[in-house]
């Protein structure tokens, strides 16, 4: 990508209003937009990240045996009154179609799957079944906060498990569960990352929660020093020892809620009658679990992770680019190596933003480099042509390094293990 065609505009200075360290970053950098309260546009580097998050994800959710399909956002009224929930969740966007229909924006998709599940489930040879999406939601919060941590419209997962009986669900859950961490793990975040027990709301008496310790979080949660579990803020009374390895020293942390896991038993298989008949031949209500993960929130917790003072240090994984090719200086020489190196990267599959811009001095492109934050920047300038070299930076790292071109690509192989 040429860095002069790329849809984005730097802001150098931070905005008194912005919350959260994220935000700030996310807005001056260009990778989102915010269009009201709670509403954001992924501008085109943002949805890259985006599309590197949700690929992670769906790997992670296809290796679990889930099969991806896509749920309607528009929800009818009647599904909600069956699970008695159109009048009391509060945060539910509620409209008016033709002929003076009611309808919901999904929050969640509970009143959705289920009756879906009913159509194909049938025998306890058809289960378990585990189905996913990623799809937006809307969810009408009294306060949208911190930038895409907090919004009204965002990006979910929501994985979706059935099931013939108690064990298997248990069974599930963990492997789930496990999953999770490796997402974690995958982009970023698992060092900061734990499973914490936190109560069911409206699902289940309790449920998992994997919170990020950031000191953006709105949570709460008490981390055991022994065995490091993590148990809400919520539930912390009714625990005051440790569920796992019985200790009693907590350290209480901030933390961002970046995915949820409940097991929800015959919650939503009962209003819609989701029955099987097993072995025996009597019928029984089908087990449910859910499973979910808010891509834009991990997005911006990833930036709450990992950021310095000058921008965002995006773990390759899911950074837009892996390398920003910079070209200082416009002769000949410079420009035709520039170029080469850009073309070469292109047809070996590294993504490259190449800021061959000519209006920029040497300061204003590293500070954007920095800004935005990709993995890797390569320098080229008439000092390092003249040696047959590049200037090499890892953005995480403070010290740059002078590297032959004829070795460029396998430096960039051994830095990100991509043989």
């Amino acid at each position: 990508m040429l860095q002069s065609k790329l849809f984005y505009k730097i802001n150098k200075d931070k905005s008194s209003e912005i919350e959260s360290v994220s935000h700030d970053l996310l807005v001056r950098a260009g990778f989102v937009d915010q269009l009201m309260a709670g509403v954001y546009t992924f501008l085109p580097l943002g949805f890259l990240v985006l599309k590197n998050i949700e690929n992670i994800i769906r790997k992670n959710m296809e290796e679990v045996g889930g099969q991806e399909m896509l749920m309607p956002a528009l929800n009818p009224k009647e599904n909600w009154i069956k699970t008695g929930r159109w009048d009391t969740v509060d945060i539910l966007f509620k409209l008016k179609g033709v002929g003076d229909k009611d309808y919901a924006l999904a929050p969640t998709h509970e009143e959705v799957v289920a009756p879906t599940a009913k159509k194909f489930i049938f025998s306890y040879r058809d289960l378990p079944l585990s189905v996913f999406h990623i799809q937006n939601k809307f969810r009408n919060e009294l306060r949208a906060k911190s930038g895409i941590l907090r919004t009204r419209e965002f990006v979910m997962k929501d994985l979706y498990s059935f099931h013939a009986n108690q064990e298997d669900l248990e069974s599930y859950y963990e492997k789930v569960a496990d999953t999770y961490i490796n997402i974690f793990k995958e982009v970023g975040i698992g060092e900061s990352t734990y499973r914490t027990f936190a109560s069911g709301g409206s699902f289940s008496k309790y449920s998992d929660e994997f919170q990020t310790i950031t000191n953006a979080g709105e949570d709460i949660i008490y981390l055991c020093e022994k065995c490091k579990l993590a148990i809400n803020k919520e539930i912390k009374e009714e625990n005051p020892k440790c569920t796992k390895c019985g200790g009693i020293d907590f350290v209480e942390k901030k933390a961002v809620e970046v995915g949820n896991i409940f097991k929800m038993g015959t919650r939503y298989s009962e209003p819609f009658d989701l029955k099987f008949k097993d072995k025996d031949g009597t019928e029984k209500l089908v087990l449910m679990g859910c499973y979910g993960i808010g891509l834009g929130r991990l997005l911006g917790t990833i930036v709450e992770v990992n950021h310095d003072e000058k921008g965002i240090i995006w773990p390759k994984s899911v950074a837009p680019f892996l390398v920003h090719l910079i070209q200082l200086g416009s002769n000949d020489k410079v420009q035709a190596t520039a170029q080469k190196i850009y073309q070469d990267l292109n047809k070996n599959n590294i993504k490259v933003l190449y800021d061959e811009r000519e209006d920029k001095s040497a300061g204003e492109k590293f500070a954007e480099s920095d800004l935005m934050g990709t993995p890797l920047r390569v320098i080229v300038s008439e000092k390092t042509v003249a040696k047959n070299s590049v200037e090499l930076k890892e953005r995480n790292k403070s010290e740059a390094k002078i590297i032959k071109i004829k070795d460029l690509q396998k430096v960039i192989n051994n830095v990100y293990n991509l043989l």
